[in-house]
């Protein structure tokens, strides 16, 4: 007998008063958790109850225990990591997909999701001006996005020399050589790890982080006789939010016979906007992309986007045929060929649901309404005594030194103790820098005063600070 409705009604009411309670205090709470993780696990690691409790109680201890270790990382004051927030149509369509409990791996059984996920595709191409026809694989992240787009271009490369790769696997292999810029992601080094192709061969970069087009053409003709190739670009670097001059590149990679592969965490979206997509010219002629949902476009975790131009390749590399599974064999073909997964949640349907609210304006607008933003931190920032904005801000970027190291860290410190506004500390060409990225829809003009003035605190404390350590 199914569960009748009634049973999950009074811990779905609970939760609904505690996630409203908890959005009503995002404004006004310190950005960081109250106490860390080891004050917190005693209460969660009580031991393990020998009979059921009620659901709606569970709820409401839930709720009570994580409260004081939460991170205000919806509010619009939150700049660490290249973390977004949530649109509200996205947060409810989550809402909604747990409640449907749906397998989204198979076409056949799952039709509603699959066609929402498939209108997602198919609006996510058109407005990142990528080739129609292309598959899309709606992954856990970016991680796994970069992991798709690079198993396919493995995939690729191999099938091009004649090597069986799902029949004998990579022992015994022509090498595949990865080039990528100096400044990519680490998370690029970490996929070629899953993918058993080890480290990259690094091509300089310029001073704002991107590759450098003559260095890649060099690279590419002095590391030994031509063979299978991968060259890895970015669109948006962590530190600046600068764009690799992709068509340049894109050029110099396919007249060598290199898949492209391209990590657009949060910059890919730039694409969408007329205003800079200009930047991105010739995005459209590599041959797999990544970016990642809970960024730039705002929908819950849980959702990269993977997507290869060539279809045939990224399910050779991950479809599967079983006598249980029942396949679809017409239009785009099941999920599970586009993904390292053959059970998911319907991680889709949050961007249909983003993308069916913002509507292609409102997706512009997002995308220009964040850079504007990070251009008008800088220029308050640039008004602070002693800081200095290390990088070009072309998009969603500022990087910021105090000086010295030392002092760098320092006023990274009471600003994140002042809990006002959060910015984390990272490294940039050798120096210390506080990094600023802005990720989430409500970001606005108050956010930004805000967030200047706590950092104009910030950096006055730790200055009255050092006077009285030196007079000491």
């Amino acid at each position: 007998m199914s569960a009748q409705p009634d049973a999950f009604e009074a811990a779905l009411q609970r939760a609904r008063v505690h996630t409203m309670a908890w959005l009503a205090s995002v404004p006004a709470r310190p950005i960081g958790p109250a106490v860390h993780a080891d004050a917190l696990l005693a209460g969660f690691a009580a031991p393990l109850p020998e009979h059921p409790t009620d659901p709606a109680a569970v709820i409401d201890e839930l709720a009570r225990l994580t409260e004081p270790g939460l991170m205000a990382m919806p509010s619009g004051r939150f700049f660490g990591w290249v973390i977004g927030g949530t649109l509200p149509a996205a947060l409810a369509a989550d809402w909604l997909v747990s409640a449907w409990d749906q397998n989204a791996g198979m076409r056949f059984a799952t039709p509603a999701v699959a066609a929402a996920e498939e209108a997602a595709a198919g609006w996510l191409l058109d407005l990142l001006h990528l080739p129609a026809g292309s598959d899309v694989g709606f992954t856990t992240g970016g991680t796994t996005a970069n992991f798709v787009g690079l198993a396919a271009g493995r995939q690729a490369v191999l099938d091009g020399v004649g090597w069986d790769l799902s029949g004998l696997g990579l022992a015994g292999a022509p090498r595949i050589r990865v080039f990528a810029g100096a400044e990519r992601h680490d998370v690029i080094d970490l996929v070629l790890r899953y993918l058993g192709l080890g480290a990259p061969i690094l091509v300089d970069a310029d001073d704002q982080g991107r590759i450098r087009p003559d260095a890649l053409a060099a690279a590419m003709d002095g590391a030994g006789p031509a063979g299978p190739a991968i060259v890895c670009l970015q669109a948006g670097n962590l530190h600046s939010g600068a764009f690799d001059p992709m068509e340049a590149a894109i050029a110099v990679a396919h007249e060598r016979g290199a898949w492209v592969h391209v990590d657009g965490a949060f910059g890919l979206w730039a694409a969408a906007s007329p205003r800079y997509r200009g930047a991105l010219a010739g995005l459209e002629l590599a041959d797999s992309w990544a970016t990642d949902g809970h960024k730039t476009l705002n929908v819950p975790y849980d959702c990269g986007m993977a997507i290869v131009a060539r279809p045939d390749v990224v399910r050779a590399a991950f479809g599967v045929h079983t006598s249980y599974l029942i396949t679809d064999d017409t239009g785009p073909g099941d999920p599970f060929d586009k993904v390292p997964e053959l059970s998911r949640r319907a991680r889709g349907v949050t961007v249909w649901a983003a993308l069916r609210s913002l509507g292609r304006a409102g997706t512009i607008a997002l995308v220009e309404r964040l850079a504007d933003r990070a251009s008008e931190l800088a220029a308050g920032i640039a008004r602070i005594p002693g800081a200095e904005v290390l990088n070009d801000v072309v998009f969603t970027q500022v990087s910021v030194s105090f000086g010295d190291d030392e002092r760098t860290r320092r006023v990274t410190a009471a600003l994140l103790a002042g809990g006002v506004a959060w910015m984390s500390g990272s490294r940039w060409h050798g120096r210390d820098v506080l990094r600023i990225s802005v990720s989430n829809w409500s970001t606005d003009a108050d956010d930004v005063a805000l967030s200047l003035a706590a950092l104009a605190q910030a950096v006055a404390d730790v200055d009255a600070a050092s006077s009285r350590e030196s007079a000491d």
